[in-house]
Formats: structure tokens, sequence, C-alpha cells
């Protein structure tokens, strides 16, 4: 029997250490290279994630056992953490979350607790889009404009630039634009 575990992070500038080292601290003296890790959001589905997939495909066998810190590694909603836990299962993988009172998620407890801690988490994403739309909807009728800023023409700037005799980098730096949208509009 084996043990893996699966650390994720939503962005680069994130990293894994701290999840490795809190399953490891909880016993879990698992080597390095069944550590999998990966950079991806956790609104993308697990079974579409890279890494996980290929954990999934050509790691993981009957009897293993998947540990993760938070359940919120594995998906963001209901629905993707049911299918991904169920698939699991299917498999005859034992699956840990630390986070939880009852952590594993293959016995009856663990099931039920699943169930609770994803409804609730689904249920405050929900409030957070409400919340959201609700700000949204009392700054508009503020008179406030919503969304993204109006983007500025720099095409006209970089050939006004040019046209004062200015090279590309001088144009770049006097402007503030990149020297790859200066180099985009220059021609």
């Amino acid at each position: 029997m084996r043990t893996f575990a699966y650390c994720r992070v939503s962005t680069s500038e994130q990293t894994t250490d701290n999840q490795i080292l809190a399953i490891r601290s909880a016993g879990y003296d698992i080597l390095d290279e069944r550590v999998i890790t990966e950079t991806v959001s956790g609104s993308k589905p697990a079974l579409e994630r890279p890494a996980f997939q290929n954990l999934i495909t050509n790691k993981l066998e009957k009897g293993n056992t998947l540990v993760v810190l938070k359940l919120d590694r594995l998906g963001r909603d209901n629905i993707d953490v049911q299918q991904t836990i169920t698939s699991l299962l299917e498999l005859g993988v034992k699956v840990i979350s630390l986070d939880l009172p009852v952590s594993d998620l293959t016995s009856s407890e663990g099931k039920l607790m699943l169930q609770m801690f994803s409804a609730f988490a689904e249920f405050e994403r929900n409030r957070i889009r409400e919340r959201t739309i609700e700000g949204q909807a009392r700054a508009k009728a503020e008179g406030k404009k919503i969304g993204r800023p109006a983007a500025t023409d720099t095409r006209n700037t970089v050939q006004s630039h040019k046209a004062k005799g200015l090279s590309q980098s001088a144009t770049s730096k006097a402007t503030g634009l990149s020297i790859a949208t200066v180099k985009r509009h220059w021609n």
C-alpha cells in the first residue's frame, strides 16, 4: 500500500512547501516522488488538471491512500469534489483530508462530513457572488462606472512620439508603455 500527497496552489507566487510540511507533520511520511504538486486554479475541475490526471491515470492503484491538507485542494465546488472523491473510491483509493474532523473521506462519517462541508463551501461562494452583484448594482445606482477602464489609444500616442523623432526605447520610457506595445504600434 502506497501513500501519495496532492498539493495544489493557484498562482506561481505561491508554494506547496507548507502543505507538504503539514502533511508530513501529521504523520504521513510520504516519499518525495509520491508528492504531487501543481499550480492551477481550484476552479478548474480536478480531473482536468494535468498533474492530478496523471496521478489518477498512471500512479494510483487499488489500496493506495491519497492525502490532501485541505478539501479545497481537490476542488472548489461541491459537484467537482464529489466527482473526484467518487472517482478515487471507484479506483479503491482511500482519501484523507487533514482539515476535517473525520479525515478519512472514504468512511461513512467521512462521506457525510464531505457532503456537509462541500455544501457549506458552495453556499458561501454563492453568497459572495450575490454580495458582489449587489455591490455592483449599488455602485451603478450611485453613478460609478463598473468594469474595466477604457483602453487608451496607444497607437496615436506611439505615432505622435515617433513623429517627434523619438526612438522606440525613448518612446517606451516617455509613455510608460512596454517596448512590445511600442513596437506593435510603430508602423
